[in-house]
């Protein structure tokens, strides 16, 4: 890949990852927390929501190592589930999948103006921002801490499982860098299939 369209591609990797954050808080905030609205944290502004390991060094170490697919992501957006009073047996979930639904929505919007050929000259870059978008909200989903998709999937499992599963969590939330360790074993065991998966749901979106 070359510097210029690794950048770009980090670019919106990291943009993406802003707008998946900031949809968290937007989230939280209807459903009764404010937390991410006293952060600062409700802006598009990236300043406040950058990660240097996780949007700028991951995403471009993976690019340098020819990587089958690039990663990204940005400050979590703080929230406090107790007071997520509007839906308090849904609203852990809710907040944790506004953030992959943002990229899925994104994916699609994008994909729309390229099946109807709006910008023709620029679907090569569009369809870079529906992949992105398609990675991200596909991965986000994986019932790995300390991604959405572990909060996500307690919520779907019977009550027995359900409790092994929160139990299970909540040690690697005590453990971050035991969580991310499995995200990254993962991406190097299952990263070739992954960005194939990726890369068909994001043909299928944009009809290429």
């Amino acid at each position: 890949m070359e510097l210029v369209d690794t950048l770009f591609v980090i670019f919106i990797i990291m943009f993406s990852a802003v707008i998946h954050e900031v949809m968290h808080g937007v989230a939280a905030d209807r459903l009764g927390d404010p937390t991410a609205r006293y952060a600062g944290r409700l802006t598009l502004n990236p300043i406040p929501h950058l990660d240097a390991i996780g949007s700028v060094i991951l995403p471009l170490l993976l690019a340098l190592s020819n990587s089958p697919f690039l990663f990204g992501w940005a400050k979590p957006v703080p929230y406090n589930p107790y007071n997520l009073f509007r839906a308090p047996r849904w609203g852990e979930a809710i907040v944790a999948f506004a953030g992959p639904a943002s990229n899925f929505a994104i994916a699609l919007v994008v994909g729309l103006i390229i099946r109807l050929g709006l910008f023709e000259a620029m679907n090569p870059v569009l369809f870079i921002i529906v992949i992105v978008n398609v990675m991200l909200g596909i991965f986000n989903l994986i019932p790995i801490p300390p991604l959405d998709g572990s909060k996500i999937l307690p919520k779907l499992l019977p009550p027995g499982l359900s409790d092994a599963y929160e139990s299970f969590r909540r040690q690697l939330e005590y453990n971050p860098f035991v969580g991310m360790g499995i995200v990254l074993v993962f991406i190097m065991l299952f990263g070739s299939q992954f960005g194939a998966l990726v890369y068909s749901v994001a043909s299928a979106v944009a009809g290429a």
